[in-house]
């Protein structure tokens, strides 16, 4: 599919775009707030926004489930997740909405926006994002589950038993594999075998279908393609979405022990790409652009003064949430 076809309208272009920009946004200060010793550990999603964004705005937000990895900051941005909620997250405020920030950034569960990621141990999402949608078949709820994961999680015995199972029993679920080249730092030819990670569907007897993840036009249609076979009972997908990791690991990581850094030179951010594709069709115009930035800017500013100026969690509520009340 080219950039140029599409079914999204001008709207949803503007949609996507302010979602990229504040993905960028509230990535880069959460990883300014690490080094000034406010925020533990952030994994970053810079380069990931085209892929995390558009196939989360293809599926059905407030029906949809959404089973996420440490990553995925684009798709909490995308399902309405404000810039208070992720700094209370990753400087473990009082209030934050996923675990009441009791466990590692972005990680717990929203009920009420579908969002689930219970643990960052390297593909255990995967059985439980089909379990999800083992539920969904059997009660007949009409929901398609989404798992995201990375390229070294589909090396993970989680996800063959997982992909199995849901191919087996047609399950409405999409395996969205995030392959940025790199599990920490082994390559993917130290990974696998084959070229790409979506051969591996043919085993399981489902689709698997690799795709430019910064094309936010066909990570788009990919994704709606695929939800629309899982809503019609025809199972699971596999998309491969390849991508870049812009800065290393987490911020604990040193990538340059590891990988040619000059490699990054030569690949386009998927914001600028976006960008170009949205001023040639005259969605976007630099003015516009401006003060998008300069509003998304501000809003993170006005985020971040707010948080630092909230108290941590009492003390007297560590184990809530873990004992079930007798009240």
């Amino acid at each position: 599919m080219n950039i140029q076809e599409s079914h999204l309208t001008k709207n949803q272009h503007l949609q996507i775009y302010k979602l990229m920009l504040s993905c960028r946004a509230i990535d880069k200060r959460v990883w300014m707030l690490n080094r000034q010793g406010k925020a533990a550990i952030v994994a970053s999603a810079q380069g990931h926004e085209s892929a995390q964004i558009a196939s989360t705005v293809a599926l059905e937000i407030g029906k949809d489930v959404f089973f996420t990895y440490y990553r995925d900051l684009g798709v909490l941005i995308s399902l309405g997740l404000s810039f208070t909620a992720i700094l209370q997250g990753f400087t473990a405020k009082s209030g934050e909405p996923m675990s009441g920030a009791r466990q590692f950034p972005t990680h717990g569960a929203i009920p009420d926006k579908k969002l689930i990621n219970l643990s960052n141990v390297v593909g255990t999402q995967i059985p439980q994002a089909v379990g999800a949608a083992l539920s969904a078949k059997i009660k007949g709820t009409d929901e398609v589950v989404i798992v995201y994961f990375g390229d070294g999680a589909s090396s993970a015995g989680d996800c063959h038993e997982g992909m199995n199972f849901a191919s087996i029993h047609k399950l409405p679920i999409i395996f969205f594999c995030e392959n940025n080249g790199y599990a920490i730092s082994v390559p993917l030819n130290q990974q696998i075998a084959t070229d790409n990670i979506a051969s591996r569907a043919e085993g399981y007897g489902m689709p698997g279908t690799t795709i430019d993840g910064n094309d936010v036009n066909l990570v788009y249609e990919t994704t709606k393609l695929a939800s629309r076979r899982a809503r019609n009972g025809e199972g699971p997908t596999l998309i491969e979405a390849k991508t870049n990791r812009f800065l290393p690991h987490t911020s604990d990581d040193d990538h340059s022990r590891y990988r040619n850094l000059d490699e990054l030179s030569n690949k386009e951010d998927p914001i600028d790409i976006y960008k170009k594709f949205l001023l040639s069709n005259n969605f976007l115009t630099n003015d516009m652009f401006e003060k998008l930035t300069n509003q998304i800017n501000q809003e993170v500013d006005s985020a971040t003064e707010h948080v630092e100026s909230l108290p941590y969690p009492d003390r007297d509520t560590f184990d809530s949430h873990i004992y079930k009340s007798t009240e």
